[in-house]
């Protein structure tokens, strides 16, 4: 009994009402008074995508449901000949499929870059990297299809006209997002590999000795784009 009322002597008091709404809200200041310069930008940059995701997705909605022209069926154009029989979103759910895959790998890769494991680092980016590749490979496959079937930013043989134009602005922007983040995996990577991570050496993407925060920011970056594409994949393969 004693050692009960102690602890609750010492516990910290909450505070009633508004005043305690206040407090407990204000607590996360610490979190980004904590946080390094790096991080804190990639957030506000990734706060920023958002919004142009965002307004894009929006135009998408707001073509789609005010065009009086019937919408292409999206299983039919995004599906795929095999074996004599076509099969609807085969390549869509691979796509999705590499893409959400790679984000398990990252998250995996800043876990081994904090516990200074440098050659699992190497590897998990690498395969990151990889699968990133691979999405916008089968992206690229996809756009070929589409434009020798006659789809264009202008019109498509399959029905209203600003089908061509949303898919290919808004995955295109996507798939810029993926290769830039191959780019920038391949060179954090490199820079593990080199060690220089561990000597502190100053420069493009380095700071401090023995600091392995950017394999965390590109983390947050991959993430992101990982989640838009979920958005992408509900809009526009499955409405």
């Amino acid at each position: 009994m004693a050692d009960t009322t102690a602890n609750h002597a010492t516990s910290r008091p909450r505070r009633p009402g508004i005043a305690g709404v206040a407090a407990d809200w204000a607590s996360d200041q610490r979190a980004f008074k904590t946080a390094s310069w790096g991080k804190a930008m990639m957030w506000i940059f990734l706060l920023s995508d958002t919004f142009i995701f965002g307004c894009f997705l929006l135009a998408y909605m707001t073509a789609r449901m005010s065009t009086v022209v019937p919408w292409p069926d999206a299983s039919k154009v995004f599906g795929l000949q095999i074996g004599g029989s076509d099969v609807p979103l085969i390549l869509i759910a691979i796509m999705t499929f590499v893409l959400i895959s790679s984000s398990g790998t990252m998250a995996m890769a800043v876990n081994c870059a904090y516990q200074r494991r440098r050659g699992a680092t190497v590897v998990l980016m690498l395969f990151t990297a990889l699968m990133g590749a691979t999405f916008v490979g089968m992206q690229a496959f996809e756009w070929t299809k589409l434009i020798s079937e006659g789809v264009r930013p202008w019109g498509n043989p399959f029905g209203a006209a600003q089908f061509g134009a949303t898919f290919f602005m808004i995955t295109g922007f996507h798939g810029t997002h993926v290769t830039i983040g191959v780019i920038f995996l391949l060179i954090v990577a490199r820079k593990v590999w080199r060690g220089e991570y561990d000597r502190g050496d100053r420069g493009f993407f380095t700071s401090r000795r023995g600091d392995y925060e950017q394999v965390e920011i590109m983390g947050l970056y991959w993430h992101f784009v990982d989640l838009v594409w979920v958005f992408i994949f509900a809009f526009f393969y499955l409405w």
